[in-house]
């Protein structure tokens, strides 16, 4: 990218903004050198990146970091041998410390709610050597003091020191505080020379022998070391000396143990910058209200509402500005200070704030090409008068462009031809871009020239465009019209300020019959356009409240199949408890007239003849019910019959009867255990299907899959067994929304239905249930 579009769309200004989000040095110097790349897949990997720190201070807030220095400088310095200072230690302490919060940060992260893909290369480099950073941090804190706990030696002789500091302490204070006060000139006890000394007047120096170390400016106070002292003194400064020792030596055995981990630390500390930098990106983007750009391979772009990141927001208008679907050429025209000079800038500054993988300020759905060079020429057009100086300079700029111009280019000219004779200079326009869009280059223009008005209906792939104009306040609104060229309003303006009507119309008189007709065609166009644009905020608005309702609508429709197949299972478990209890008072009658065979008596035959015709009332009555029908179909099948198992659509055999409800059947060459609920005995010889068949979904089936799964109490192989049994049945079934209790627990059934839904491309989305319907013990799975 050319230094010259970086100048000209002060892209330095946007990146000092990035400075100030960045926490550390490093990566704010990152910040600084930013440039746009013309690299897709780089540009596509650090919007990626941007996205995930996006997403990351969104869920998480920010990211563990506090600033350090780079540690360049020291890693250099431990390779050629050398030893490193208290203060770098720290450094390189500090950034070890930083990578273990970094880690912890990430480990407390749900990475079912976000994706981490894109930074998951620098995460890895996050790779601490806990040995050494448990060493460095027993030894010394992150400014650089070295710790008693660095060495036992340097633990006793800081004891030492501070024992003999403070016997030093005591016999001066015998000097300010006795009968020896009267000879000082204050009581203080001050250091010169690094030795504890009391300021003596100089009448009475001889009072307390030792060595005179200063005095005073007028020479009346000498600044004395006492005898009593001395050898305490010199036993200080002998210990002190002994403690830079050892701390000498404390710091070259430390250098010699980072020494091997040079590379590590690189590592560690450039991961730590980049992620450092990558919330400073997201940071910008949430300061600035700005989103993702989708990139394209044809260097296309849509901006939709796009804002220019360096206009105060409350002030700035919004535009949509495309370019390359329809068009490749944009042709804008309109009044000065009409804003089509900041339309440039804003294509140019969100497109290089794209390439430089930061989020634009746009609405979501944007869109941004990734080109390989942006030139512009861009100048202060905004002068009455246009010296010749002003027009060489605008033709060198344009000539520069047009010797590296091609297809992966973006072309930005501000008053294209402008600064001469305005013939001579529309069709010199016209020609330089006739040459542009022969090297297929993606172009936006701005001009006066009304020529170029009919050169955007007369090209292929050209667009007139122009800046709106408010005619009743007499200003510009900023506001983009594609399709529509810019017109003079001239006459407008001055019938406004007053102008005499008949002065007006002899002007309109003396212009050209083809002016005359621009003229009226842009206005015929705006108001069409205007009605168009009208209509389709109607549109659009009336299809936003559709689709609200019908996604309403949809969750109702939902809920009340739900609520249906409940009221169904329960009306079966009903039918089968009756029935099941019917047989078992019916035996239980039969057994005791068996038991008593001949010795029946009369009442007891009446009494038993009077339950069962109560039993066959109750069968009467569930035979009418319809649910009951299906129920009996399904009831009386025995081993060896062929039958239909309903959740599969399969046919089968019973091989084994399992318990009072359970069968097990044969399908091909798997074997199933199913409920007699889900089967029904074939009223046809059909043989066992080997594989499913594509067939459409009747009501009956779809409401013999339970819209519900209970796996509490289950092991954790046979709930995972079941859950994809059934997720296979409902599918088949047709059922868009179920739910999977899975209960509380240990959470390893919960983990192990939420992974298995994860990877499953049937699910469209699952959360846990509302509180009032099993909250997170229960999982809502919505079906595709």
């Amino acid at each position: 990218m050319n230094d010259k579009i970086l100048k000209t769309l002060e892209f330095a200004k946007i990146t000092e903004q990035l400075q100030q989000m960045a926490i550390t040095t490093p990566a704010k110097m990152t910040a600084f050198n930013l440039l746009p790349s013309n690299d897709f897949a780089q540009v596509e990997l650090s919007l990626k990146q941007t996205l995930a720190g996006a997403d990351i201070l969104r869920v998480k807030g920010q990211l563990p970091l506090t600033d350090f220095a780079d540690v360049t400088a020291s890693t250099k310095r431990l390779r050629i041998k050398a030893n490193l200072n208290a203060k770098e230690l720290g450094n390189l302490l500090l950034v070890l410390a930083l990578a273990n919060e970094t880690n912890e940060f990430f480990g407390e992260i749900d990475e079912e709610k976000l994706d981490l893909t894109a930074i998951d290369s620098i995460l890895a480099q996050l790779d601490v050597p806990q040995s050494l950073y448990n060493k460095l941090n027993r030894s010394l804190d992150f400014d650089g003091e070295v710790l008693d706990t660095a060495s036992s030696e340097l633990a006793h002789l800081r004891h030492e020191i501070k024992s003999n500091d403070a016997e030093i302490k005591q016999r001066m204070d015998g000097y300010i505080k006795g009968s020896s006060s009267k000879y000082l000139s204050e009581q203080i006890v001050t250091i010169r020379d690094e030795r504890y000394v009391i300021p003596v007047k100089q009448e009475y120096r001889n009072k307390f022998g030792g060595v005179v170390h200063d005095q005073s400016a007028s020479g009346q106070t000498l600044f004395i070391e006492p005898s009593a002292v001395l050898n305490l003194n010199n036993r200080q400064q002998n210990l002190l000396a002994q403690e830079r020792r050892e701390i000498s030596h404390i710091l070259r055995n430390l250098s010699d143990l980072v020494r091997p981990e040079a590379d590590s630390i690189d590592t560690i500390a450039g991961a730590l910058v980049k992620l450092d930098f990558i919330q400073a990106k997201a940071k910008l983007a949430h300061a600035m209200k700005a989103t993702e750009p989708k990139l394209t391979h044809d260097q296309s772009l849509v901006f939709l509402q796009a804002r220019h990141p360096l206009i105060n927001p409350e002030t700035v208008i919004a535009n949509d500005i495309c370019l390359g679907e329809d068009y490749d050429t944009m042709l804008i025209t309109g009044p000065n200070t009409g804003g089509k000079t900041i339309t440039l800038k804003t294509v140019g500054i969100l497109q290089l704030m794209a390439q430089s993988g930061l989020f634009i300020p746009a609405a979501e759905g944007s869109k941004a090409g990734v080109f390989k060079d942006i030139c512009a020429d861009i100048g202060d057009e905004q002068s009455i008068e246009q010296s010749l100086s002003t027009f060489s300079s605008h033709i060198n700029g344009i000539v520069k462009i047009m010797k590296k111009v091609d297809a992966k280019t973006l072309v930005l000219i501000d008053e294209i031809g402008a600064g001469t004779d305005p013939e001579e200079g529309a069709s010199l326009a016209i020609s330089i871009l006739d040459f542009l869009r022969q090297k297929k280059a993606k172009i936006i223009v701005t001009t006066h020239y009304p020529e170029l008005k009919l050169y955007g209906y007369n090209r292929e792939r050209t667009t007139n465009a122009s800046m709106e104009f408010d005619l009743k306040t007499l200003s510009p609104t900023y506001r983009l019209q594609i399709g529509i060229p810019g017109h003079s309003n001239a006459f407008a303006i001055a019938r406004r300020l007053g102008m005499r009507e008949d002065v007006v119309k002899k002007a309109q008189g003396l212009m050209s019959d083809e002016n005359v007709d621009i003229n009226q065609m842009i206005t015929e166009l705006t108001k069409q356009t205007k009605a168009a644009s009208d209509a389709r905020s109607h549109l659009t608005t009336s299809l936003d409240r559709a689709k609200k309702l019908e996604k309403k609508l949809q969750q109702a429709l939902d809920w009340y199949n739900q609520r249906v197949q409940k009221q169904l299972e329960f009306a079966q478990e009903r039918a089968n408890d009756v029935v099941t209890k019917s047989r078992k008072k019916a035996d239980k009658i039969i057994a005791q007239l068996e038991q008593q065979k001949g010795n029946v008596k009369q009442n007891e035959i009446i009494a038993a003849k009077g339950e069962f015709n109560q039993l066959e009332r109750q069968n009467e009555n569930l035979a009418h019910n319809r649910v009951l029908q299906r129920e009996k179909r399904r009831h009386h099948v025995n081993v060896g019959d062929q039958v239909k198992v309903l959740s599969y659509g399969q046919t089968g055999t019973i091989t084994k009867k399992l318990s009072e409800h359970e069968y097990e059947v044969q399908m091909g060459i798997i074997k199933v255990k199913v409920s007699d609920r889900d089967i029904e005995k074939s009223t046809q010889h059909e043989k066992p299907q080997t594989h499913s068949k594509v067939r459409a979904v009747s009501a009956n089936r779809r409401s013999n899959a339970k819209s519900e799964l209970d796996l509490r109490g289950q092991r954790y192989d046979e709930a995972m067994t079941n859950l994809d049994r059934y997720i296979d049945s409902v599918l088949l079934a047709g059922l868009d929304v179920v739910t999977i209790i899975h209960g509380i627990g240990t959470g390893a059934i919960r983990k192990g239905v939420w992974q298995y839904l994860r990877i499953n491309k049937h699910v469209k989305s699952y959360n846990y249930a509302p509180a009032n319907e099993g909250g997170n013990g229960a999982t809502i799975v919505h079906l595709q």
